[in-house]
């Protein structure tokens, strides 16, 4: 058997050639520091949602809402329209469960009269085809009907920062996003944005117990002030992000969309 012939040199140098101009056209496609792009974060949408209360007392909301959120539920009160307030609770993937829970909770006497939040009243659903400055400024008008509105959570400690986080929970929710329930899940769930680059809506976190985790969160709302409820027995306000104490304990931002 003879034995086999290997290559010639000139096809070596051929391919030699082939690939170096390869990588050359490479190099002009992706630049030097290129890296495939990482799949994004996104918040799932919110499902069917249980509403309940016509309260006129914000007193009588939060505490239906704390006793809800005992069962671990994730409810919320909002101001509905002026003196007037409701309050939403859970997540579920169809109407037939979300009823379900109900009829159980009224049959308890926790709830009485109800109504189901279908997925598509949501603002998130009408929003324009890559385009959310729409949705953007119905998050920071939501986050603004708080303003003057006492806000605490019952069932979750203080320390935890709650009460902040709570708020951001339930403007996200209310127009469709489901947003997770603490400060240090929010902060996770996002995309990191700069200070620069903050848009309306984006979330803003802080170290406020100088202990070098996330504390505190408010929403964004455009010309460097944010919204927030401060501490418990506070009522949600607006702030600089200028502000000494505030920025000097600012960790950084996160968006959603």
């Amino acid at each position: 058997m003879e034995p086999r012939k290997l290559p010639g040199i000139g096809i070596i140098i051929f391919f030699l050639i082939l690939l170096c101009l390869a990588g050359c056209a490479l190099r002009h496609v992706f630049p030097p520091d290129y890296r495939p792009p990482v799949p994004e974060k996104k918040l799932d949408r919110m499902g069917y949602t249980i509403q309940v209360g016509a309260f006129a007392q914000v007193e009588n909301a939060a505490r239906l809402a704390n006793r809800l959120n005992l069962d671990n539920l994730d409810a919320y009160y909002f101001l509905y329209k002026q003196g007037l307030y409701k309050v939403r609770f859970g997540n579920f993937p169809t109407r037939d469960l979300a009823a379900r829970e109900a009829e159980i909770l009224k049959a308890m006497g926790v709830i009485g009269q109800y109504y189901i939040v279908r997925p598509e009243e949501y603002s998130i659903t009408k929003r324009p085809p890559y385009d959310d400055r729409l949705f953007r400024d119905e998050i920071v008008r939501t986050a603004r009907s708080f303003i003057g509105v006492p806000y605490q959570w019952g069932g979750v400690s203080a320390e935890k920062g709650f009460d902040c986080s709570g708020l951001a929970m339930a403007i996200y929710r209310l127009n469709g996003l489901n947003l997770p329930r603490t400060s240090g899940q929010q902060y996770e769930a996002g995309k990191p944005v700069s200070r620069e680059d903050l848009i309306k809506g984006d979330l803003i976190f802080f170290d406020t117990r100088g202990k070098g985790g996330i504390s505190h969160v408010g929403i964004y709302a455009g010309q460097g002030q944010f919204i927030h409820a401060p501490r418990t027995g506070k009522t949600v306000r607006t702030n600089l992000l200028s502000n000494t104490y505030y920025k000097e304990r600012y960790i950084g931002a996160r968006t959603y969309l």
